[in-house]
Formats: structure tokens, C-alpha cells, sequence
């Protein structure tokens, strides 16, 4: 039995879905993780929330092999000490997104209504209304840095308050931004016309220090940064420095280390927390539970789209090699059940271009489950062509502006399945599918597709046989091409949908296409 280690107050769901799955659980939320280590060196994996994961605390696991932070930001673990120990490190992306987007929210309307004097001071028995002249947040400008989960959240609950939203995002196409009813802007634009300016990206060498003087010196002068993401992105001297030249806000509750003692910023925070951004009983749930489910996953299936730290070379996101696998997955369920792969070709734009050849055993082992990832390309490619397999890595078409996104394209004969992803914080997403664009599909462990004529009726006769069959519905794209007459309906479901169900669905709606997808 297998034994897994949660030193935090983590929900109960997560030591229930472990014990359920045959996992020995031992939860001590009180004592330090070092101790806890060391009274059990024969624990395989731990499941952590804010709590170190050291060299020290790994040394103390011979036997671990996994570590999982029940949250999104993974900095607090040493990552490439425990790559090299051969443990992979996980995360739980947008299991807090909605905490976080709330507090956003919670604290703008704090500071501008002037909640806490207001408490403090009526308490007392003073009467400071007169004082405590506030501001609506109807009507204002909110600029969000980052759209990920968290800021297309903050977008969301903000548009109660009939604000114009400005959205920057590499990784977010404009249209989509638009979609989401943010208007996108570069940076600079944002900085200068916002009210309000909320942060949502990660802490790295590109973004250390991200907000600094020039930024800064383009706020308006009663204009609000508020940082729920990670301290290191903002200059606190230069925030410092703007603060005694013009009359801006800070509202932050991220700091360098989650402990108790004196904050650097508590001169010029006008608002602090201690880090409450994810300490919801929701947030934890939803923490707990994809922090169990990823572990199992990971001991039962071999891998995982949530690995942070896998061996990958300088300068690629480790998501994106388990992109690649993904991709090439769909690709060939889109392609048919019984068909022989002839050729395949792999594009691969923006940063990604230098790593294609690396990234393409992924694909190919996405394709073939017996093509071992630590292979050498070349090996690879001439055992491929010994089976009549043609393969190629296309030069990038840079006019496209794709920005850090693949396209897998397999073929057999005259049969070809095209499919198109990215990845944003973390998370996995397929943009196209053969004639279908624009989809913005996060991958699920289970799923099915069809492809069908476009009519009234078919998706409410899908779902009434998912339903039939006792599997829900838990996302679903549907995109029409009015050119060729022809819909896809892609749904994410809550467990693996029986062949003979799908099948009875694609002869019931005369698909052209159908099947059923694992990751």
C-alpha cells in the first residue's frame, strides 16, 4: 500500500479519494514537514499547500516519487533538486481561480468604501463619515495583466459593475479576449488608463520585477494596482518611489515568504492580507480533490498534463512537451479507429520552434505507445520510415503570428486530421480541430466528439443518450463551418463513455465521425 503524506490543512475530500483508491493516508497538519518525513521514509508521495518542500525534506523520502502542490504557484518546491531524484512535481492550475478572483473584487470594494477604518473607527465610537468619502466602482477602467484562469474569472465577477475591461495576454488571442468581453490592450495602454490594475501572472525571470518605474510612472494619479499573484512581480522601491510623487493605491497580499513577521511593503500597502487569496472552503475542496485525483492518475496511467518539473531542455515549459502528447492523442482518435498512420507533420511557431525536433518524440509517442520519449530523434524518425511512415518538422510560417502553439497534422492515405494547441499557465489548449477554429478546448481525462451534418436537434439528442447512460456533461464546444454545413460537438464528460454508447449516438445522429478520448 502506498503511502502519501499531507503535512497542511488540506480538505478531507483529498485523504478520502487516496483511501477510496487504496492509498495509506497519513494527515498531520500540525506537524512540521520535515518531522513528518522523517517518522515515515517510506512515504511515495506528498500532497503540500504553502509548506517547503526542501533537498533536506526530499533526502528524508527515499521512496518518494511525487509531490503535489494543491494550488497553482509551485515555487515554495525545489523542483530540479527533485527532477533529479526522479520525483515529478505537480500542481492543481485553477482550483483557487475563482478564491482568487473574488478577493480581487473583495479587496478593490474594501479600499475604495473605506471598510476597514470605517469598522475600526465606528468600534471605537468615533463618527467619521465625513471622512470616509468613498468611490463607486461603476463605470471605472479595470486593466487585467494575465488571462489565464484567475483573470478571465476577474473579468467576469468585475462586469456586474458595468466597467470597461482591458485584457493583456501573449497567449490569448484577441478575439478570444473579446469573447470573454475584455477589450485587449498592450500593457502600456492599460497602465495608462486604467483605475484599477490587477496583476495575474507568474513569478519568472521574465516577469521579476515586472512593474517597475516605467509602468508605474504611467498610472493615473488615483489609480489602483492590486497584486494577488506573486510578490516578485512588482518593484516595491519604485512602487515607493510613485507613491510620493502621485496619490496611487497598492493593495497586495503576496509576499516573499509566507510566514509571520514584518512585511516589506507594509509602508506602502494601503491594504494587506496574509495571503488569503486561495483560503476559501471551496478553494480548498476543489484543491484537495484534483491534488488525490492527479496523484492516482499519475501512479495509474504514467502520466500527467499537471508534471511542472520534467526533464526538458533550457528555455521549454515543461507543459508543453505533455501538449505535444495531447495533441498528437487527439489528432490520431480525429483521424479513425483502424486506420494506418502514412505521414505526419508538425509545425511549431513562436518560442517553440527551436525545441520542434525534441518536442516531436511526444508527439510520436502520443501517436505510438511504444515509442520510448528518451529516444533520439533521428533513431526515431529512420525506425518510421522503415515502416513506410513519412515524417516531417515544417518550417514555422512566422506570418501567422502563432505565439508559442503547434499544429499536428497525421494523415493516412487520403484520410487527415489536423489539430492546433497552446498552453496558459500551465493549462493545456487546443485552438483547432481539422475545419473547426477558434474551440479553446482544455483537454479533460474523458471525452468524446461527433461530427455531424449541422441541424436542430442533435446536440439535445446527445446529451438525452449521455444522460440515458449516466454520464454528465461537464464542458462542451460546439462550432458550426457554414461553409461545408458541418458541426463538431467536442463535450468533456465525468468518466469514460462505453464504446457501445458512442457508437449508438453516432448511428442515432448519422456522424460522419465519432469517438471517445482519454488523456
Amino acid at each position: 500500500m502506498k503511502k502519501v503524506l499531507i503535512p497542511t490543512k488540506l480538505d478531507a475530500q483529498a485523504s478520502r479519494i487516496l483511501s477510496e483508491r487504496g492509498y495509506e493516508v497519513v494527515q498531520e497538519p500540525k506537524t512540521p514537514i520535515l518531522d513528518l518525513a522523517k517518522a515515515h521514509p517510506d512515504a511515495h508521495a506528498l500532497i503540500v499547500r504553502s509548506e517547503k518542500v526542501t533537498a533536506e525534506v526530499i533526502d528524508a523520502l527515499p521512496s518518494l516519487k511525487a509531490v503535489v502542490r494543491a494550488g497553482a504557484g509551485f515555487d515554495n518546491i525545489d523542483g530540479k533538486y527533485a527532477r533529479a531524484k526522479g520525483i515529478d512535481v505537480m500542481n492543481t492550475p485553477g482550483a483557487n481561480s475563482n478564491a482568487v478572483a473574488e478577493e480581487v473584487v473583495a479587496l478593490i470594494l474594501a479600499d475604495i468604501r473605506h471598510v476597514v477604518r470605517a469598522d475600526e473607527t465606528t468600534r471605537r465610537g468615533e463618527w467619521e463619515k465625513a471622512k470616509l468619502m468613498g468611490r463607486e466602482l461603476t463605470g471605472k477602467t479595470v486593466g487585467i495583466v494575465g488571462l489565464g484562469h484567475i483573470g478571465r474569472l476577474v473579468a467576469k465577477r468585475i462586469s456586474g459593475f458595468e466597467c470597461r475591461v482591458l485584457g493583456y495576454d501573449p497567449l490569448v488571442p484577441p478575439q478570444k479576449a473579446k469573447e470573454f468581453g475584455i477589450e485587449p490592450a498592450d500593457v502600456e495602454t492599460i497602465f495608462r488608463e486604467s483605475d484599477f490594475i490587477t496583476l495575474h501572472i507568474p513569478q519568472n525571470a521574465e516577469t521579476k520585477g515586472f512593474v517597475g518605474k516605467k509602468l508605474l510612472a504611467l498610472m493615473k494619479n488615483d489609480a489602483t494596482l492590486v497584486n494577488c499573484a506573486r510578490a516578485g512581480i512588482v518593484d516595491e522601491d519604485a512602487i515607493r518611489e510613485a507613491k510620493g510623487l502621485k496619490a496611487i493605491r497598492f493593495l497586495n497580499d503576496v509576499y516573499p515568504k509566507d510566514a509571520e513577521g514584518p512585511k516589506s511593503v507594509a509602508d506602502i500597502a494601503d491594504l494587506m492580507m496574509p495571503h488569503l487569496g486561495a483560503s476559501t472552503v471551496e478553494a480548498n475542496r476543489n484543491a484537495a480533490i484534483r491534488a488525490a485525483e492527479e496523484l492516482a492518475d499519475l501512479d495509474e496511467k504514467g502520466i500527467s498534463p499537471f508534471v511542472v518539473n520534467r526533464d526538458v531542455p533550457a528555455g521549454l515549459d515543461a507543459s508543453f512537451r505533455d501538449l505535444a502528447f495531447t495533441l498528437a492523442r487527439l489528432s490520431r482518435a480525429m483521424l479513425g479507429e483502424g486506420k494506418s498512420v502514412s505521414s505526419i507533420e508538425v509545425s511549431c511557431y513562436g518560442k517553440l520552434e527551436p525545441f520542434a525536433k525534441w518536442l516531436s518524440i511526444a508527439i510520436l509517442n502520443g501517436i505510438w505507445d511504444d515509442i520510448d520519449r528518451s529516444s533520439d530523434f533521428k533513431t526515431v524518425v529512420a525506425d518510421l520510415e522503415s515502416r513506410g511512415v513519412s515524417f516531417k518538422v515544417r518550417e514555422a510560417d512566422a506570418s501567422k503570428k502563432y505565439e508559442s502553439s503547434m499544429t499536428v497534422d497525421v494523415s493516412a492515405g487520403s484520410a487527415k486530421a489536423s489539430v492546433r494547441g497552446t498552453v496558459g499557465e500551465g493549462v493545456q489548449m487546443v485552438a483547432r480541430i481539422d475545419e473547426f477554429n477558434h474551440l479553446y478546448w482544455a483537454p479533460t481525462p474523458n471525452a468524446v466528439f461527433f461530427e455531424y451534418e449541422d441541424r436542430p436537434g442533435v446536440i439535445g439528442a446527445i446529451g438525452e443518450a449521455l444522460h440515458q447512460a449516466d454520464v454528465n456533461i461537464e464542458d462542451m464546444r460546439n462550432p458550426h463551418n457554414p461553409a461545408t454545413g458541418r458541426s463538431l460537438a467536442l463535450l468533456s464528460v465525468n468518466k469514460p463513455v462505453p464504446a457501445a454508447v458512442v457508437s449508438g449516438i453516432a448511428s442515432r445522429i448519422a456522424a460522419q465521425r465519432a469517438g471517445a478520448l482519454a488523456f
